[in-house]
């Protein structure tokens, strides 16, 4: 059964809708997009911060010049989500550049909006993660600014690829002075004595999951260099897609328990599941 997608101002099926094949992002990945999630609670499908996504999508519309219509995209999501009757559902929206030219002065060219929702398992899996240091670099904020840029992600690709490639489950950016920057589409995070550390690093994507569980743990943020994160007693990553899991392994170093990490998992997933009324302003109700 083909799903649904809102597509520049409508709702039709995905296998009627298409594109040219001379589509700039197409070759060049002009575009931007974003990743939500929406969870079943006891009061119907809910959309977890929401706002804050689409908020983050524009400022990447803005890197290209597009204008980006915040409350418009709110509606689309909501809409999409009720076509389809999702409600535990991964939801993407993407902005892109079209047709008019293939040159790199993107003024002259269409704009588009498309807006899908889809079931969704988290994208690492359920258990405890190996990670490997990855000889890639992240994208520097000077070249490329953190944000969801389409193009910028065959820079995560390559290195993800690699890591499988040796048998791990993602790759660790770190930079040339030895400070942890991310892994390949998730934040990260240690557990030292207890205490709860983000890592912060100018070239990695400023994540909503990160900002949320800052603010569960009431985290430090700060750089952390891979010694430091070699000697954590828990490491653990955040994102929208991956939810937040714990580190089992970087390289050799094997973590074992996280305890920490486990109560904050437990958290999170009570709170996008409508299961706090102290964090339901994070919460968007679909049929609301």
């Amino acid at each position: 059964m083909s799903l649904n997608l809102w597509f520049d101002g409508r709702i039709g099926r995905q296998d009627q809708m298409s594109a040219p094949l001379t589509t700039h992002a197409m070759h060049y990945g002009t575009a931007v997009f974003e990743g939500i999630r929406s969870y079943a609670t006891p009061d119907g499908a809910a959309v977890f911060r929401l706002p804050e996504h689409l908020e983050r999508m524009r400022k990447g519309a803005a890197a290209f010049g597009a204008e980006f219509d915040v409350n418009e995209a709110a509606a689309a999501v909501i809409a999409v989500l009720r076509s389809n009757q999702h409600r535990d559902a991964y939801i993407r929206p993407l902005m892109w550049y079209g047709t008019g030219s293939l040159g790199l002065d993107v003024a002259p060219l269409t704009k588009h909006l498309m807006i899908a929702s889809m079931p969704w398992a988290p994208h690492l899996g359920e258990k405890p993660v190996r990670l490997t240091v990855s000889p890639f670099r992240r994208n520097r904020a000077e070249a490329m600014p953190p944000l969801k840029l389409s193009g910028a992600y065959v820079n995560s690709i390559l290195a993800k690829r690699e890591a499988g490639s040796r048998g791990f489950d993602d790759a660790l950016f770190i930079d040339d002075a030895g400070f942890v920057v991310e892994c390949t589409g998730v934040n990260v995070f240690l557990v030292k004595d207890g205490k709860v550390t983000a890592v912060e690093h100018p070239d990695a994507l400023p994540g909503i999951t990160r900002d949320t569980v800052v603010a569960l743990a009431g985290a430090d943020s700060r750089p952390v260099t891979l010694e430091e994160l070699l000697d954590a007693d828990e490491v653990f990553v955040t994102g929208t897609s991956a939810e937040l899991l714990p580190v089992a392994a970087l390289d050799n170093r094997d973590y074992g328990a996280s305890p920490v990490a486990n109560e904050l998992r437990t958290r999170y997933l009570r709170i996008v599941r409508g299961g706090s009324p102290a964090h339901a302003h994070w919460l968007t109700a679909v049929n609301g």
